[in-house]
């Protein structure tokens, strides 16, 4: 039955009704109701009513005597008068009126077991996983609640269950303490802010013979929802209360009688009590349980006695009703020096004295009950075990801070129950699964617990899994050294505990699945594939697939999202050479896996980071944001972290979680920039060496490439890195330097070698101390510190080189250097000619340039750079411009497609000119024009939709009204959309329209001459209802779409002329790059180019002094005192937002409101100390009358003879103030 309950998954998770029926169909199967099926007569209603209270006509047999003598039943007994059947109660609740979502209930059983009912509760009805239980008992019936109890319950029970997460049962209907309880819920649900992350949860173990109207509840195939009617009452019957998330309706066969639901409730507490916290059971302790009495009966200390003996702790409200004053009393008795038998059942070795002590308290607190010795017994057995009860005088104490004394009740129950815990430990353990880091803080880590690793280590993993980072960042202060912590089996573990409803936990159950399927086994994970992004439905098995992911399936995910920008992760750990292919790497897995799997007893090399993407990966932002805190490389971390969020937000199809990754990632992004431009105002030229310095964390990747990926266009906006760009971009020389100057040595490069153009001097290194100080002189400071100078790195001699090819070929050829052919004359068809034979040579020069970039360029794989070629839009236009005149070409070889292969080079030409507009987006006021451009084309396409829309319907209804027949398929496409769309501009064709000026036409009706190509007459017939369609038709285009275009146009240049400046300077960037990494020369002398760096790259392997200038690997104590300094400008940084933070007056309110919080509750102690004072002064007032009458009394009569007079009142004047 369990397994079945597991396999469904989506139970009641429907929106439709019959959806949610078909999810929960299954119910009836394994939930069973209880139904008396024998009479037992009742002596009191003189043999009209069964013992379980239902009426003689509704049961099958009777329990009478038979003529032998046979015993006559006479004690009812639910599990041998009753039988189980299957449930008819079940689904969803509707409150009528009452305005608020529905709740869940079903019927069940008394014998039902609580490993069902706990999994329908979370898993079927989605009820978040408790980290504490507590169980209201008592109050039952119409007794009333006393007011202390009533504000205990509002303001410390509620708020209490709220910060720890828990879960409250209670009796789930509007009666006594049940009815205090669901009115402090309402209160909390109205006051709580609609965004609250955590919601008190109200779940009513309720008897169903109790129920009012419990009929609307029946349906066999469940209810969703069944509308409840709550009315006035009867003595026996009660309402269920609508503030109940969920109601266990309990069935033992009675009708109108208490105490069914108690053994089930003893049960389900006790079964709770024994799955531990957080996700997938993943905390540190099992969920504590916690009864709670108030007021109570006798009948409640059998309650009490059963749940005691099964470990579970309780908390008293003395002074609430008779059964907690008796136990309060119970407690406080101090035993004789004789000792208790353990057995409950038979307390041997009491003495009389003790037991006549208790009974005179039973007599005391239930004058009517009459079976004193079953009580007297009761109460020895509860005594025994009195280190599991802690008593609560609210009246005293108050409201203030009830959840520490949950907290302290529930470490003393654990520690009684296991003698060698620590009670430090347990109350830690109990703190980080109630999240509550501020009684960490002040009752755990104040100074006077000297704590170790050891006992740190499960209480950190506990606040990993389960997102608790404020206590994360405790336990880091406190003495937890995060290397020893994180080792590689332990990162994989983490990424075992991730939720199954995460994304990025579904992405990486599919590369297991691929890894798995290599090595023959099943794969585990049931989904749609992976290259459609779209849907994501996955089965998880979580006690077996999610255990078998690896540090491989972490590199391979995080290489999908971060693209081919950086080394696989974790391939050093695992042992693995990133140059293999992907089958045969996950046949290495596979065997290292197989093996002893050594790697994951290894320490994590970069802890922080690798905690870091962990964060990041769950879209946790607190968590992400300290690990952020802590790590190195915070610039590079940041957009890092940037990359990763847009391409899960890409993959995303909640939309809360999309928006919350999107907003994530643009913090990180804000953050980047603000760090680096702290990092720009202390010092210039480690800052530019921030930015092309290349990670050995992050794969190799610089900052610059990073933030090109993640699309950080704010990132890019800074004026450090403009400053970069520019100085890779003008080199050496001045930037000063007049534009005429530029111009004629572009057609004349010997004038370089003058001094018509000035270059700048080698910058002199500064000394870092002269920037910032800091403590550390050897990390940091010092005169052999590093610091970088552009100057320094892109001086180079392969440019020198190139420039001395160019002026030694500039006398064979006074050719432009722009990149793009001009297209000559018409060739003779007989042959080429020579200028046909230089373009043909210029064009070679671009497809090899295009070769080069293509196949040559970086470290990637062949096909990864033949897809980053391909998904850049000027390469596509290039390689569109290359393909049409090869076509071309190949027209103009052959006579007969001669004027074929010139028209298709008219058009390559238009290609090759458009081409051109790339150049232009280097400049500051053109190349946001160009995106604007870019941006209003999209715009055009969506406009053409709706024309075409309009064309057809206009130029059908033209057509078909002018000419009857025209079967004709040319001159139907021109009438239906060629014509229509020359209207639009006023070219109207007015003879063929009004019958005013219809011309005479040679033409013809009849249709055979018509498929022979004669032209056909125009229709008459119609002709006013052509007009008025006419003047629709431009009275929708050239009014309505036109203008609408023009809006959208509008609305377009608008939105990008704001951010112009933004989307040009990341614009630039990507020009930059493409043209730094393109030789000197222009076509058609770029070949000597590329004839040289064949030379000097691949035959005399000289590496490339030029890539330098945006990437530099850094090793050793160059990198150490980077990283220093970069961390030093992110403290900096933070020191100063937290500064501003205190300071502003969201953070004021907040001081002040706790001030004001502070005085009213010193006020209210006051005046409770003026309360008592006025009560002590009434009674002194009365004892010193007392006295005086006995003085009185004493003096005038003659039992007391003295001496001496009696003394005289002193009156005590108050001393003058001072």
């Amino acid at each position: 039955m369990v397994a079945q309950l597991e396999k469904d998954r989506e139970g009641g998770g429907g929106k439709a009704g019959s959806q949610k029926e078909k999810d929960q169909s299954w119910i009836p199967k394994i939930i069973k109701k209880r139904v008396c099926t024998t009479f037992v007569a009742d002596t009191l209603s003189n043999g009209g009513l069964c013992q379980c209270g239902g009426v003689q006509e509704i049961h099958d047999s009777l329990a009478t005597g038979d003529y032998f003598g046979a015993a006559i039943v006479t004690q009812w007994d639910s599990r041998q008068h009753s039988s189980e059947y299957p449930t008819d109660a079940f689904g969803e609740l509707e409150f009528a009126g009452a305005g608020r979502r529905h709740s869940y209930f079903v019927r069940l059983s008394c014998d039902t077991s609580p490993q069902i009912i706990y999994t329908l509760m979370t898993t079927h009805w989605g009820l978040p996983s408790p980290n504490l239980v507590v169980s209201v008992v008592g109050g039952e019936g119409h007794e009333k609640i006393k007011p202390w109890v009533r504000a205990i319950l509002r303001k410390g029970l509620v708020r209490a269950a709220q910060s720890t997460g828990a879960w409250i049962l209670t009796g789930g209907l509007r009666e006594g303490v049940s009815r205090c309880v669901g009115e402090a819920v309402k209160e909390n649900v109205a006051a709580a802010s609609a965004v609250s992350q955590k919601k008190v949860i109200a779940i009513g173990v309720t008897p169903w013979g109790l129920v009012h109207n419990r009929q609307q509840l029946v349906n066999a195939q469940g209810s969703f929802p069944a509308r409840y009617y709550v009315q006035n009452t009867t003595r026996d019957t009660y309402c269920l209360d609508n503030s109940c998330q969920a109601f266990l309706l309990v069935d033992n066969g009675s009708v109108g009688q208490r105490g069914g639901e108690t053994a089930f409730q003893d049960n389900l507490e006790d079964y709770i009590s024994h799955q531990r916290t957080g996700i997938w059971g993943s905390g540190s302790i099992e969920i504590p349980v916690l009864c709670m009495l108030i007021s109570g009966e006798a009948s409640m200390l059998e309650r009490l006695d059963t749940s005691l003996k099964k470990a579970t702790p309780w908390l008293v409200f003395a002074g609430s009703g008779p059964a907690a004053d008796f136990i309060t009393d119970l407690v406080a008795v101090i035993l004789s020096p004789t000792p208790l038998a353990v057995d409950g059942e038979a307390v041997k070795g009491v003495s009389a004295e003790f037991c006549d002590r208790v009974c005179e308290k039973i007599r005391k607190h239930f004058p009517a009950e009459t079976e004193l010795e079953k009580l007297v017994d009761t109460a020895l057995s509860i005594y025994q075990r009195r280190e599991l009860i802690t008593v609560f005088h609210g009246e005293q104490e108050g409201a203030d801070d009830f959840d520490t004394v949950l907290l302290k009740a529930l470490v003393r129950a654990s520690k009684r129950l296991s003698s060698m815990a620590s009670e430090c430990t347990e109350e830690l353990k109990l703190a980080v699964a109630w999240n509550r880091v501020d009684i960490a803080k002040a009752e755990l880590f104040n100074g006077d617990i000297h704590w170790k690793y050891e006992d740190l280590e499960d209480s950190m993993t506990d606040a990993l899994i389960n997102n608790k980072p404020q206590f994360v960042r405790l336990f880091c202060e406190n003495g937890l050294n995060i290397l020893n912590y994180l080792t590689n089996q332990r990162l994989e573990s983490l990424y075992c505990s991730l939720s199954d409803s995460l994304l990025a936990y579904i992405l990486l159950q599919r590369h297991l699945s691929e890894r798995q399927s290599l090595a023959g086994s099943q794969p585990s994970v049931d989904g749609v594939a992976l290259g459609t992004m779209k849907t994501f439905h996955v089965e998880v098995n979580t006690g077996a697939s999610a255990m078998d992911l690896s540090l491989y399936e972490v590199s391979r995910l995080l290489q999908d999202l971060l693209g081919d920008i950086c080394e696989p992760f974790y391939y050093g750990a695992l042992g693995l050479d990133p140059r293999m292919g992907t089958r045969k790497t996950l046949k290495q897995v596979n065997k290292i896996l197989q093996g002893e799997c050594t790697y994951r007893n290894q320490r994590s090399l970069s802890p922080w980071a690798a905690l870091f993407i962990w964060a990041v990966l769950q879209n946790r932002s607190e968590m992400a944001i300290y690990f952020w805190e802590m790590a190195g490389e915070s610039v590079l971390g940041a957009l890092g972290a940037c990359k990763i969020l847009r391409e899960l937000s890409k993959l995303e199809n909640e939309t809360e979680s999309k928006l919350s990754m999107k907003q994530l990632a643009q913090r990180f992004e804000n953050l980047a920039n603000d760090v680096f431009g702290e990092c720009y105002q202390s010092s210039e030229s480690r800052s530019f060496t921030l930015l092309i310095r290349k990670s050995p964390v992050w794969g190799g990747a610089t900052c610059l490439e990073m933030a090109t990926a993640a699309d950080a266009r704010l990132f890019f906006s800074h004026d450090g890195v403009q400053s970069l760009l520019s100085q890779i971009w003008w080199g050496d020389m001045e930037r000063s330097t007049e534009v005429w100057k530029l111009i004629l040595s572009f057609f004349m490069p010997p004038l370089i070698y003058t001094d018509l153009i000035s270059f700048r001097e080698p910058e002199e290194e500064v000394k870092p101390s002269a920037v910032y100080h800091i403590r550390d002189s050897d990390s940091v400071g010092g005169n052999d510190a590093t610091v970088f100078s552009i100057a320094d790195i892109i001086q180079s001699e392969e440019d020198l080189e190139e420039l001395k090819t160019l002026k030694e070929k500039f006398k064979d050829s006074m050719q432009t250097n722009s990149k793009r052919p001009f297209i000559m004359s018409s060739p003779p068809p007989e042959g080429p000619s020579s200028l046909e034979f230089v373009l043909y040579f210029w064009v070679f020069t671009l497809v090899c340039e295009e070769i080069r970039q293509t196949f040559f360029g970086g470290s990637l794989f062949l096909l990864q750079r033949m897809k980053k070629y391909i998904q850049d839009h000027w390469n596509k236009c290039d390689l569109t411009a290359i393909l049409l005149f090869l076509l071309a070409l190949v027209c103009r070889m052959f006579p007969w497609s001669f004027n074929v292969g010139r028209a298709v080079m008219a058009i390559d030409y238009m290609v090759f000119t458009l081409r051109l507009i790339h150049i232009f987006a280097i400049h500051k006021q053109l190349g946001p024009k160009i995106i604007i451009l870019g941006k209003m084309v999209k715009d055009v396409f969506f406009f053409l939709f709706f024309l075409g829309v309009w064309l057809m319907a206009y130029g059908v209804a033209h057509q078909a009204l002018l000419f009857a027949y025209d079967p004709r398929p040319k001159w139907i496409f021109r009438r239906v959309f060629y014509r229509p769309y020359l209207h639009i501009f006023g070219q109207i064709p007015f003879h063929e329209m009004d019958t005013d000026k219809l011309e005479e036409l040679d033409c013809t009706y009849n249709h055979t001459e018509i498929e022979a190509g004669a032209e056909p007459c125009l229709s008459t017939y119609a002709n006013w209802l052509v007009v008025i369609l006419l003047v629709i038709y431009l009275l929708f285009t050239n009014i309505v779409l036109v203008n609408l275009l023009i809006a959208m146009f509008s609305y377009t240049f608008s939105k990008v002329q704001e951010h112009s400046d933004i989307y040009w300077k990341f614009q630039r960037y990507n020009l930059i790059v493409e043209y730094h990494s393109r030789p000197c020369l222009a076509p058609p002398f770029i070949i000597f180019s590329h004839l040289h760096i064949l030379i000097k790259r691949h035959i005399r392997q000289i590496p490339s002094v030029k890539s330098q200038h945006f990437a530099v690997k850094l090793q050793g104590r160059k990198a150490s005192r980077l990283n220093t300094w970069e961390a030093v400008q992110k403290e900096n940084l933070l020191c100063a937002q937290n500064k501003q933070q205190r300071e502003s007056d969201t953070a004021r309110l907040q001081r002040t409101s706790v001030k004001v919080d502070s005085v009213l509750k010193q006020m209210a102690e006051i005046r409770d100390h003026d309360r008592r004072l006025r009560l002590l002064e009434t009674q002194l007032e009365y004892c010193c009358s007392a006295l005086s009458w006995m003085t009185d009394a004493l003096s005038q009569s003659n039992v007391v003879t003295t001496n001496r007079p009696p003394p005289l009142h002193k009156d005590v004047t108050p001393l003058p103030p001072s």
